[in-house]
């Protein structure tokens, strides 16, 4: 009997299932891996007949890549990823327990509902139903899911870049986070509002950086000029009150054109203000593209309430445009002071491709054709993705995780936030996206 299963049908299921899985990455070696969501995506492939690459870099930091293949295997390849594990959750602060994956209010709720298992189950749910109907997409699919991705990636997609770079053999192009979905802003002249797509064709670099101040140990009582606490307390405050420059490069220029067309509202490099509270939510997104960005998220000092330590120290952020890392490096130095040292814990690089050519077409005309009325428009991500990792092969990444969204639904602030969830609805829609995108592209 031939299987009449459509990607829709399971999406929801496979999302729900990924959800329940606990894949918490706290970025410190500690937690419980991502093995066996690893081993719940190899289930999923095998029952279809494919057969995996597990690749584990440590034990239960584990990778899963399959390549389908192609109706054109002459074409350059294309790889569709994502990642397996989430940021923590605290369960106390949000309605749902945070790995239920419970269904509430038409919608999937649960850490990785926005970030990304609801991406990986539309990659899951498609890249079944061509299995199971025998159906190539129109070139090689190179079908990855990463861990480590919250940390940086080097434990997921550095690692196999660096240890199994033949997997992507022939792949040109990649498709992941955090591009594709839909928000809904008011179309000039009194015209019905308009459903813009975010299709992400840069991001950011990285600089995770800690902060080491130094001092002379003291006794608490004791006048101290060389407190480290207060040395790294300076050096806190003159990074954060740093103004950073604004500077506009192609991708946030053509989201802010693109926007100010539809909207009607006019914006200038001195004043986007008003331009950017159309996008809502998104708005911190864009906002963080606008100049380089700084900030400190962590700080540790002191053993004894008595006693003034002699070091100090603090995590800094850093996210730097194309070309700005040597500028930032030597501004945070200089603004961290002589007393105060600077490591370099995580660094990655920055991306920007182009907003033309026949995979974006294909994009675009995926979503077009699910959504008659949709408006895509390009723009950079403030965070970072695993196309950092495949960029040095070569590879040249997009976001595009297609999402049909709600008007109300403030989105973009879930990403690593509370009461993460995503509608029904949009998954849906994303994997009947997605599959008529394999078939085109």
């Amino acid at each position: 009997m031939r299987d009449t299963t459509s990607p829709s049908d399971e999406v929801v299921r496979i999302c729900q299932e990924l959800i329940r899985i606990d894949s918490t990455n706290y970025g410190d070696g500690t937690g419980p891996g991502e093995r066996e969501a690893a081993e719940y995506v190899v289930g999923l492939l095998r029952e279809v007949g494919l057969e995996p690459t597990v690749i584990e870099s440590e034990p239960g930091r584990t990778s899963v890549v399959v390549r389908l293949e192609g109706e054109d295997r002459g074409r350059p390849a294309l790889c569709l990823h994502g990642h397996l594990d989430v940021v923590p959750a605290n369960a106390a602060d949000w309605q749902v327990d945070p790995f239920s994956g419970e269904l509430r209010d038409g919608c999937v709720w649960g850490r990785g509902a926005v970030d990304m298992k609801d991406m990986d189950a539309m990659i899951l749910a498609v890249v079944r139903h061509l299995a199971r109907t025998g159906t190539r997409p129109s070139r090689d699919v190179v079908v990855a899911f990463f861990a480590d991705e919250e940390a940086g990636g080097v434990h997921g997609s550095h690692y196999a870049v660096d240890h199994h770079p033949e997997l992507f053999d022939g792949v040109t192009e990649a498709i992941s986070e955090v591009g594709g979905y839909s928000v809904t802003v008011p179309s000039a002249e009194g015209a019905e509002p308009t459903r813009a797509y975010l299709l992400q064709t840069a991001e950011k670099g990285i600089a995770w950086l800690r902060l080491h101040a130094h001092g002379r140990a003291g006794h608490g009582s004791v006048p101290n000029g060389e407190n480290a606490i207060v040395r790294l307390a300076e050096a806190v405050s003159r990074i954060s009150a740093h103004p950073w420059p604004r500077e506009y490069i192609a991708s946030v220029r053509s989201l802010l054109d693109g926007l100010s067309e539809i909207t009607g509202t006019p914006w200038s490099d001195d004043d986007a203000d008003d331009l950017l509270a159309h996008l809502g939510g998104a708005q911190g997104f864009v906002r963080g593209t606008l100049q380089d960005t700084a900030n400190v998220t962590m700080a540790s000092a002191g053993y004894k309430h008595n006693v003034i330590p002699q070091s100090a120290t603090a995590a800094v952020d850093c996210r730097f445009l194309p070309g700005h890392e040597d500028t930032l490096m030597a501004t945070i130095r200089e603004l961290a002071g002589e007393h105060v040292e600077v490591e370099v814990v995580h660094r990655d690089i920055a991306l920007d491709a182009p907003f033309s050519g026949d995979l974006v077409a294909a994009m675009t005309a995926a979503l077009e054709a699910e959504d008659p009325a949709a408006r895509v428009l390009p723009y950079c991500l403030s965070g970072g993705t695993d196309n950092k990792a495949l960029s040095r092969l070569g590879i040249t990444g997009y976001g595009f995780a297609p999402l049909r969204l709600p008007a109300d639904l403030d989105f973009a602030p879930m990403f690593h936030g509370i009461d993460e969830r995503v509608p029904v609805d949009a998954l849906e829609f994303g994997t009947k996206v997605l599959h008529r995108l394999l078939l085109a592209c």
